[in-house]
């Protein structure tokens, strides 16, 4: 046999084919700023705009999905993840009061199966759609030997924008202030390593209905994380200076949370001040995993924190349910060492 590439595992032309594929994706999530179509070595985005504030400054996220991806791969359902990577990145660019505009993805695959990588950046779009920033490159990397034919893995960047006088940097946060929790959408992208360990992730399992759940227990799983960018920009629009802003990802409220205060201020929040989804309360059941550590974990139930001077809550409020998210007063912000306490 003549060695070439295509028989080395790499087959350009089924890069081409998926290039074909996701160039309709792409096009839908095109800002006025992106210079040039999909398949120059680089993105182009202009940056007139920036022209109008006092002090713009760049702000940038990089991620992944973690294992949440292999959930993906079980139930062969590649639509939704790409939301997730999106997710990762934009959401910590909006906690410093960015907008972001744009987002490059990054594929690797064990062979590329065109329609598939499709339906992986067509998730990616949809993220960006969600979030309003231009996908404007990206890469799909064919890995043979590396990795299993079936399996891929997903990571995204982003860059934001925001004028200095804007930005969220908990600077000013002190005793007093409210802290509004935003419900998530379930476990968004972290702790999947653990969540493994409590499910059996074979598909029959992942494919079982829960009364509780309402859902089979792979579709609650497998729900895209949310995405509040257009949430901070309607505060922001409202009028309220957002004091402190926690995205809460891997390391639950005990790590996310204090990262946003001062030295001499505590986060107390209150457990029963919203009802924890009931994908958590199944897991702990399942698991038996001790309760601070589902807090040190996963989200349960609250995507976002946001600290707000008790003056702005009613308004902030207002803003987070107009934008179609759902908002809780789940705590306060108290003097004493820096920290997080549920009780």
């Amino acid at each position: 046999m003549e060695l070439n590439y295509k028989n080395a595992g790499v087959d350009i032309e089924a890069g081409y084919k998926s290039v074909e594929l996701i160039k309709q994706y792409v096009k839908e999530t095109n800002r006025p700023e992106v210079i040039g179509g999909l398949g120059g070595f680089s993105g182009a985005f202009s940056l007139n705009a920036i022209k109008n504030m006092e002090d713009p400054v760049l702000l940038s996220g990089t991620d992944g999905v973690g294992t949440k991806i292999k959930l993906a791969f079980v139930l062969d359902k590649h639509d939704t993840i790409g939301i997730d990577a999106v997710a990762m990145c934009v959401n910590d660019v909006a906690c410093a009061g960015g907008e972001p505009l744009f987002f490059l993805d990054y594929i690797a695959c064990g062979k590329n199966i065109p329609e598939k990588i499709a339906a992986i950046v067509k998730g990616v779009a949809e993220g960006c759609k969600q979030s309003e920033c231009a996908l404007i490159g990206g890469e799909t990397a064919e890995h043979p030997d590396l990795m299993p034919e079936e399996e891929y893995d997903v990571a995204g960047f982003t860059v934001g924008i925001v004028d200095r006088k804007d930005m969220i940097d908990g600077s000013t946060i002190k005793a007093g202030d409210v802290l509004i929790g935003v419900a998530s959408s379930g476990v968004h992208s972290n702790g999947f390593s653990l969540v493994r360990k409590v499910f059996d992730m074979s598909r029959e399992s992942l494919e079982t209905y829960y009364d509780e759940l309402g859902t089979t227990l792979g579709e609650a799983l497998l729900a895209p994380t949310r995405i509040y960018v257009k949430m901070m920009k309607s505060i922001k629009n409202a009028g309220v200076k957002v004091k402190g802003c926690s995205h809460i990802t891997g390391g639950g409220f005990y790590e996310n949370i204090p990262r946003m205060l001062p030295d001499g201020v505590k986060a107390v929040i209150k457990k029963d001040s919203y009802e924890m989804p009931a994908i958590f309360k199944l897991m702990q059941k399942k698991g038996n995993l001790e309760e601070h550590m589902m807090y040190n974990t996963f989200n349960m139930g609250l995507g976002m924190v946001l600290a707000i001077d008790p003056a702005d809550v009613d308004k902030t409020m207002e803003a987070i349910k107009a934008s179609g998210e759902t908002p809780y007063v789940v705590g306060s912000v108290e003097a004493g060492e820096k920290g997080a306490e549920v009780c």
